[in-house]
């Protein structure tokens, strides 16, 4: 590291960004809008950063990353609890904005992550109505409980009515998730290819394709890292300690999860697997996980080769 590379930590909330600079310790505020964003890019190009990092904040900070990327300056968000974990390394176990923002700058100095690239417009226009759709599940298995715990006509009523509108909502989306995906060609072949797989269906392939691009691109052992179905060690000496999965990409992962349910029962490979632990008296969990494993591994290979689903081959 020479003394001229400039590190960056920007904490985002709805209302401000605080800013953090390596090595001079330099911070600010200003606020999160056009002006003061406009305003935050103009300063960090004169000062070109080797590396700028933002927390992954639910969507907050995707039009600030989106306006760095786009000017030119190397940006990327990160996981906020591997950088909380590195804030209490240091001894940093206070929080505020300024604090997280000068942990993100020291973050980037000291690990130096990788650039990703950032999602384009369409994929971020397909990851918005896969978290819509999510939403509406949610709001409609809510709903569904409200009205099995109540007795009262006229609120089971209002409730009915409120599952109608929602269930309207979510054919709505369905409908236009399938057509956002039919307008790219490039997802269309990838969603038919993943669709090929016994227990995989549209709405899982729709989200392997907007929140896994990686896929078909790494080997299986780093893709499933990555999404986080790769058990780690726990072992310290002569001890060793049950493995676990950790970490990854939630939302694939809940997916994932899913279709492994339904190919334990009907993909041939996932089912013989899923028998062969259970005789071996490995506990259902620990057997579906492998079974996501085993699914991920091969609808990585299925888009690596650009090869559709066929029974007769067992892909490692």
């Amino acid at each position: 590291m020479t003394e001229t590379e400039v590190f960056v930590g920007i904490d985002v909330s709805k209302a401000r960004l605080d800013v953090a600079v390596l090595p001079n310790e330099m911070t600010w505020s200003t606020t999160n809008d056009d002006d003061g964003i406009s305003g935050l890019v103009s300063k960090l190009k004169e000062q070109t950063p080797h590396l700028v990092l933002l927390e992954a904040t639910g969507g907050l900070e995707r039009r600030v990353l989106a306006r760095l990327v786009g000017a030119g300056v190397p940006a990327m968000a990160i996981n906020p609890r591997n950088v909380r974990d590195f804030a209490k390394s240091l001894g940093k176990l206070a929080k505020t904005d300024r604090i997280d923002a000068i942990v993100l700058a020291r973050f980037a100095q000291a690990v130096r992550p990788s650039l990703r690239p950032v999602a384009d417009e369409q994929s971020q226009e397909l990851q918005a109505q896969l978290t819509r759709r999510r939403q509406l599940v949610e709001m409609i298995v809510a709903e569904k409980n409200r009205l099995a715990a109540t007795d009262a006509n006229k609120v089971r009523k209002l409730i009915k009515e409120h599952i109608a509108y929602l269930q309207k909502q979510l054919t709505i989306n369905e409908y236009d998730l399938d057509q956002t995906i039919k307008q790219t060609p490039a997802w269309l072949e990838k969603v038919d290819l993943l669709e090929s797989v016994p227990a995989i269906g549209r709405v899982t392939a729709s989200t392997l394709v907007a929140l896994l691009p990686e896929l078909g691109t790494l080997g299986r052992k780093q893709i499933s890292a990555l999404v986080g179905v790769a058990p780690f060690n726990r072992d310290s000496g002569t001890l060793r300690g049950r493995r676990a999965i950790w970490g990854g990409r939630a939302s694939v992962r809940a997916v994932l999860y899913m279709a492994a349910l339904v190919g334990a029962r009907w993909n041939p490979v996932l089912r013989d697997l899923y028998r062969r632990l259970k005789s071996a008296g490995k506990p259902s969990k620990v057997a579906l996980v492998a079974c996501m494993r085993k699914l991920l591994t091969i609808l990585n290979a299925i888009i690596r080769d650009r090869s559709p689903w066929r029974t007769q081959e067992l892909l490692p």
